[in-house]
């Protein structure tokens, strides 16, 4: 029987590359995004398309319930939408906090509830969550999206043991630095130009920093200056995977009988992850010696 998966956060990177790996494998694809043209190539591949806002509980009801409708169930949900929020956390506002939340937790959140019910009918079915190394081990100016991906693995723990009995997996895929546009738009986010001009302390000089919800103390800018380098927020830097990599780990795991709670794809991840055990102090002193080094 053919199988069906939601996936949310299609427009590029990791979420394109799922659709078409679930597409050529033969399921029914459900390619989401915000926007829907930024999906229509995959729909000339076959997938079928739905606009879907994960922040909107709205979008997300009408969705499950047309495939609900449409094909019966749904075999795989794949909880992929979401960005990087990052700064300093006193220069990050409140709101964006909100924001970030809103996105990397709150929306995954709405989309496990709206999917469990039908998951549950059937005693079959499969959520992966799109977490990353940072979900682990948290590191300065990453607070705030760290914290977002934490509370995904916490809440992906919790779940896994509550629907364990219904028949229903949890996996946590947790990649590294991916050659996707994530980085360009954590620079914006951090309030730096990705064209390399981080402004100024008063964030005066063209409005990125008020666009991101950044208010620039004054005390961190030789951590702006570091994040002018998107190879050091991932995307080109040592160790990067295609997106198609990812891709892949997720399908496999959507598609195993017995899944494991969590998956790595790529080297950079795989020992990434490692660094959680290693004590605070040790790496305290990492952190210092890469800001001394970068600055």
């Amino acid at each position: 029987m053919q199988k069906t998966v939601l996936i949310t956060g299609c427009s590029s990177g990791i979420g394109r590359a799922a659709a078409h790996a679930f597409n050529d494998e033969g399921w029914t694809v459900y390619a989401t995004a915000r926007n829907p043209a930024d999906v229509e190539a995959l729909g000339e591949a076959g997938c079928e398309l739905a606009t879907l806002d994960v922040t909107d509980g709205s979008d997300i009801d009408r969705v499950v319930e047309r495939i609900l409708d449409e094909e019966g169930a749904i075999d795989a949900l794949i909880n992929n939408a979401g960005y990087g929020q990052f700064g300093p956390i006193e220069d990050v506002s409140t709101a964006k906090v909100h924001e970030q939340f809103d996105v990397n937790v709150y929306g995954p959140h709405r989309l496990i509830r709206a999917v469990l019910p039908a998951m549950r009918r059937e005693r079959d079915g499969t959520i992966v969550n799109v977490s990353s190394v940072a979900g682990r081990v948290s590191f300065p100016g990453g607070g705030v999206y760290c914290g977002s991906k934490f509370a995904v693995e916490a809440m992906s723990d919790a779940l896994r043991n509550e629907v364990a009995e219904h028949g229903i997996d949890v996996v946590v895929v947790e990649p590294g630095p991916v050659k996707t546009n994530f980085s360009k738009r954590a620079q914006e986010e951090a309030g730096v130009d990705p064209d390399g001009d981080a402004g100024g302390a008063d964030g005066a000089d063209d409005g990125d920093e008020a666009d991101a919800g950044i208010d620039r103390s004054g005390a961190y800018e030789e951590f702006y200056a570091m994040f002018e380098d998107a190879k050091l927020i991932g995307g080109g830097g040592p160790g990067a995977v295609e997106p198609e990599l990812v891709a892949s780990a997720i399908y496999d795991a959507a598609s195993a009988t017995r899944p494991p709670a969590r998956v790595q794809p790529g080297t950079a991840a795989r020992v990434g992850v490692l660094a959680r055990f290693l004590p605070d102090a040790l790496l305290d002193r990492g952190y210092e010696f890469v800001r001394k080094f970068t600055s």
